[in-house]
C-alpha cells in the first residue's frame, strides 16, 4: 500500500516512515508543500499523512488545492497546531483525520487503518470479497474455510485486489503500489507472489489478462 508523507522534521519524518515501511507499507516523501502537492497531484495514494506547517506552500493550502483539483485521496493532517478552529480550518479545507503532535504512532496506525476502511467501505479490521476474507491486523487471509498467514508483500498484493475486485489492474499498477524503486520491475517477482496468493485462496480467485494485468475475480466458486 502506498502512503504520501509529507513533513518537514527531519526526526519525525524518518521514525514514521522506517515504522510504516516495517508495517509494510510503501512511503513516499515530501519536504516541503511544493513537493507535496506535486506528488498528490501526479501519484496514487492509498492515503495522505500531511504536516500543516510545510515550508514553500503551506498544509492547508496544498489540501484545499488537491480537493480543487478533485483528488480525493484521503488525508490525515498532522501538526503541532492543536486550537479548535485550525481543526475545523483542516476539516473545511477537505482533511479526513486530524492528529496533533506529540502523537503515539500506534494512534497514527489505527486513525490510517481507519480512514481507509472508511474510504474503502471496508469493515473494521477485515476486508471481505466474494467469501474471501482479510484480517488486516494479523495478515491473515481466509478462504475456503481454511486461513493462511500472508508475507508482507502477499498482503498488500492481495489487499489492492480486493479493493479493486472485478477490476483489471495492470502489473505496473501492483508494482507502483507495493515496490520500492530498487526492485526490478522486468523481473517475475509479482508472478511468484501471485502464484503464492492462489496457492492460499484457490487458483481461480485471480485472474490473469494477458497483456492487461490482473483481476480478483469476486464471483468466482
Amino acid at each position: 500500500m502506498r502512503i504520501l508523507l509529507a513533513e518537514d522534521d527531519r526526526a519525525i519524518l524518518e521514525s514514521v516512515r522506517a515504522r510504516l515501511q516495517r508495517d509494510g507499507y510503501q512511503v513516499d516523501i515530501a519536504e516541503n508543500g511544493a513537493d507535496a502537492f506535486d506528488l498528490g497531484r501526479t501519484s496514487q495514494y492509498e492515503a495522505i499523512l500531511l504536516d500543516l506547517g510545510l515550508p514553500e506552500k503551506a498544509g492547508l493550502r496544498v489540501l484545499a488545492d488537491w480537493r480543487g483539483r478533485g483528488i480525493k485521496t484521503p488525508v490525515i493532517i498532522i501538526t503541532a497546531r492543536g486550537s479548535w478552529t485550525e481543526k475545523v480550518e483542516g476539516f473545511n479545507a477537505g482533511a479526513d483525520d486530524y492528529l496533533a503532535k506529540p502523537f503515539q504512532y500506534e494512534e497514527l496506525v489505527a486513525r490510517l487503518r481507519a480512514v481507509l476502511r472508511r474510504a474503502n467501505q471496508a469493515g473494521p479490521g477485515a476486508l471481505e470479497r466474494g467469501g474471501v476474507t482479510l484480517f488486516e491486523h494479523s495478515r491473515e487471509v481466509l478462504a475456503g474455510g481454511k486461513k493462511h498467514d500472508l508475507t508482507a508483500h502477499e498482503f498488500m498484493i492481495l489487499r489492492y485486489l480486493m479493493l479493486h475486485a472485478g477490476s483489471i489492474v495492470s502489473k505496473e499498477k501492483l508494482e507502483e503500489q507495493i515496490y520500492s524503486d530498487s526492485v526490478d520491475h522486468q523481473s517475475n517477482v509479482l508472478e511468484v507472489y501471485i502464484g503464492r496468493l492462489r496457492r492460499k485462496i484457490g487458483d481461480r480467485r485471480i485472474v490473469t489478462r494477458r497483456g492487461q494485468g490482473y483481476l480478483f475475480e469476486k464471483d468466482a466458486e
